[in-house]
């Protein structure tokens, strides 16, 4: 294989250019040409096909920094369908023009089902990012937990995970993280901690709500900005109790910093921050609000009397706010962690794609006696029954749900990452 080419698709992240980096310097090293698609899948579906030499004469473009957050290379959230025949059969005309052998795509799930019909024809791989942490398994049986549930009435399909494993090794963890995750929580700790001080200086209680989607892990990597209080998507919000701690909290120290994941669902199941039901190009519900809903709750039970009677000289919607971390998770500089095994899953994709591995992913690994180091899995393997990929939620293992903080194991997941990255 002489000649590959490379894309970047979904959301971005602040380690992108450091996998780029990683797999150019490894072509370099076995002398492939690398063609870096413009736009994600969005530049196949060009007729022009914009792109870019990564790599001139084996050596790395001077612009391809791994320090620098975001990709060169755009990115974009269009995918190829598969049931287009017609579209897919110009793509695959278009990389003949261009003499690919083979494509490498950096991203999450998305980017793995959009890959997919290009693998069809020629050998694709995937080198992971997302900073929702969302992309891998607990454990390599939970594919096989997922049921399939059809409404008699309408025929909509709706996938329902099953109980599964209790008890969670941190070794059964298939891709332990992903590049990007790492950055996403250092910046959300340093908005948790700057936050605190506002919180403290006029006695209000907070609510900061950070990405994730479905998955809990960037509001549990918040507890490295020591919150008093963190909410997870994955498990539902019991209101009472949680108003019971608040008020606890704030008759011991005159104010309360509250965490919480954009997914963030009701006692019944709802998620708190969909009510707009917008969608994203890829289908995904658009997830806002939750911390104003929440705090519209907490204003509705606590009322201004509670406030008014303890000397605040505030109502209710003054003594609360809200605050969104917001695309800052996504990008800026990313953290050693991220740089060091984003450069690493590149190579690693780029080795994958030379020895025609097609469909696979390359992942990061942890156990005990290694530490942390690269390896792959076929993209297959992350499949349920009906070939649906769903998104990693936070382990029930990592979360203690009556102290609102990680568990001792969530404790210990952490740490393995951000032991030298955040905090003391």
């Amino acid at each position: 294989m002489r000649r590959i080419a490379l894309l970047t698709a979904g959301g971005d992240t602040p380690a992108l250019n450091a996998t780029i980096f990683g797999a150019v310097e490894r072509a370099n090293e076995l002398r492939v040409q690398v063609v870096g698609i413009i736009k994600g899948f969005g530049g196949l579906l060009d007729p022009n096909v914009p792109h870019i030499r990564l790599n001139p004469l084996y050596s790395t473009l001077p612009e391809l920094d791994p320090r620098c957050g975001g990709t060169i290379l755009g990115s974009s959230r269009t995918y190829i369908d598969e049931s287009h025949a017609g579209e897919l059969q110009l793509v695959k005309k278009r990389l003949d023009q261009l003499g690919i052998e083979g494509l490498i795509c950096i991203g999450g799930d998305g980017t793995l089902n959009g890959m997919q019909p290009i693998s069809q024809f020629m050998p694709c791989v995937l080198a992971p990012k997302t900073i929702d942490n969302d992309l891998g398994l607990n454990y390599p049986d939970e594919p096989n937990e997922w049921i399939r549930e059809v409404n008699p009435e309408t025929k909509k399909e709706k996938f329902r995970k099953m109980p599964g494993k209790l008890d969670l090794e941190l070794d059964d963890i298939i891709n332990f993280a992903t590049p990007g995750y790492a950055t996403a929580v250092y910046v959300c700790v340093q908005g948790v901690q700057r936050i605190r001080s506002t919180a403290e200086s006029h006695r209000r209680i907070a609510i900061i709500e950070v990405m994730g989607r479905e998955s809990g892990y960037l509001a549990l990597g918040a507890a490295y900005g020591q919150p008093d209080i963190i909410l997870i998507p994955e498990v539902p919000l019991d209101y009472e109790r949680f108003e019971r701690r608040v008020r606890d909290l704030y008759e011991t120290q005159k104010n309360v910093v509250i965490v919480i994941g954009e997914g963030l669902r009701d006692h019944e199941g709802k998620r708190l921050g969909d009510i707009s039901k917008s969608v994203d190009p890829a289908g995904n519900i658009i997830f806002s609000g939750a911390a104003e809903v929440l705090q519209n709750m907490l204003i509705d039970s606590l009322g201004d009397h509670y406030f008014v009677s303890r000397k605040r000289h505030e109502q209710a919607k003054q003594a609360t706010f809200t605050r969104k971390i917001g695309h800052t998770q996504r990008g800026g500089r990313p953290i050693r962690f991220d740089r060091h095994y984003a450069t690493q899953l590149g190579g690693k994709a780029l080795d994958l794609l030379v020895q025609r591995q097609n469909n696979y992913v390359a992942i990061l690994q942890w156990n005990e006696q290694r530490g942390f180091y690269v390896s792959s899995i076929n993209g297959n393997s992350l499949r349920d029954a009906w070939r649906g990929i769903h998104p990693r939620t936070l382990h029930p293992a990592f979360y203690d749900e009556h102290r609102y903080q990680p568990s001792k194991l969530g404790v210990s997941y952490l740490s393995k990452i951000f032991a030298n990255a955040v905090g003391s």
